[in-house]
């Protein structure tokens, strides 16, 4: 069942944090549905303008609608990820996304409340909810890159005004991590201290961790093995997860993982079983394996075990 994130955040706030997966085609939904619904995970489905684009959003929104019929005990948000304000504008319209995000972090202050005030009251209008940025991640990922030297950390100080101007129901908040698979050079990493200065400021508050793929070294390993050449892939260290989740990010968002558990189980088979044509084939391994995967992630979020806690609550 699609549930909006306010749901969702009220019961994790404090205690866990809530995989927000992107998906892409078929056999990543299937994956995602089949890990989530064996770990017992409320969980959010991220689309990005990206995966909108390409063949045609209406494919991915049917594949997630059947999921749903498929699995009616499933518990999730559909999300906009970091949308501009056209595209923002289409998800809200279209009456199926119960989340958006409004990206509009490379504008001048002023003028991100502005756009996201906009959103949000057009968002509010609909009964949904509505994700801000303050700060600049870097990296790249899909449409978005920034040059790490423009990247620049959330202000604690500009949080406050930032939410009660804009009306934001949550905010990701750059704390040090980057968007796709080479985050991490030499001692970079997490600044806590920020999440902890923000979360005194809004207390209560809902926040996100974009770019936060952990980059599992394994996988990196198995896909140059097989022909890849991912030199230097560094991501988040996972463990770091349930003290985020502590200082109230309520969202933990994860893409490039999922790109390459595909990867790997793909060069893997075709280097194997080089006469093999069907795609099926490496097709099912992947959603098993991405299933396998989700769950464990599940376990580092604190989010295993936590569906049917949330279907009472929404009962109530």
């Amino acid at each position: 069942m699609i549930v909006t994130t306010k749901d969702l955040f009220k019961h994790a706030y404090g205690k866990y944090a809530l995989g927000a997966y992107n998906i892409n085609n078929l056999e990543q939904t299937m994956g995602l549905f089949q890990g989530n619904m064996q770990s017992k995970a409320p969980f959010m489905i991220q689309i990005s303008r990206g995966a909108r684009d390409y063949t045609d959003k209406r494919m991915l929104e049917a594949m997630i609608r059947t999921a749903d019929e498929i699995w009616p005990d499933a518990l999730f948000a559909v999300h906009l990820d970091h949308g501009d304000e056209a595209t923002a504008m289409d998800c809200i319209e279209s009456g199926f996304y119960s989340s958006v995000m409004i990206d509009a972090s490379h504008e001048p202050f002023e003028k991100n409340i502005e756009i996201t005030r906009k959103i949000v009251d057009a968002a509010h209008a609909k009964g949904v909810v509505v994700e801000a940025e303050l700060g600049q991640l870097g990296g790249v990922e899909e449409d978005i890159s920034v040059d790490e030297d423009k990247a620049h950390l959330t202000d604690p100080n500009q949080a406050v005004e930032f939410v009660e101007k804009s009306g934001c129901d949550s905010l990701a908040c750059a704390i040090g991590t980057s968007h796709g698979a080479y985050k991490f050079t030499g001692g970079q990493g997490l600044h806590f201290e920020v999440i902890e200065e923000i979360q005194k400021r809004l207390p209560g508050f809902p926040l996100v961790m974009h770019g936060s793929s952990s980059v599992p070294q394994d996988e990196v390993a198995r896909i140059n093995a097989a022909g890849g050449s991912l030199k230097g892939a560094k991501g988040v260290d996972a463990s770091q997860f349930k003290k985020a989740a502590e200082l109230g990010v309520t969202k933990i968002n994860i893409d490039t993982d999922g790109r390459l558990v595909w990867c790997r189980v793909h060069r893997e088979h075709f280097r194997d079983v080089p006469e093999n044509f069907d795609l099926r084939k490496p097709g099912k391994v992947f959603m098993a394996e991405y299933a396998k995967y989700i769950m464990g992630k599940n376990d580092l979020l604190g989010s295993t075990g936590r569906l049917d806690s949330v279907r009472k609550t929404l009962k109530t």
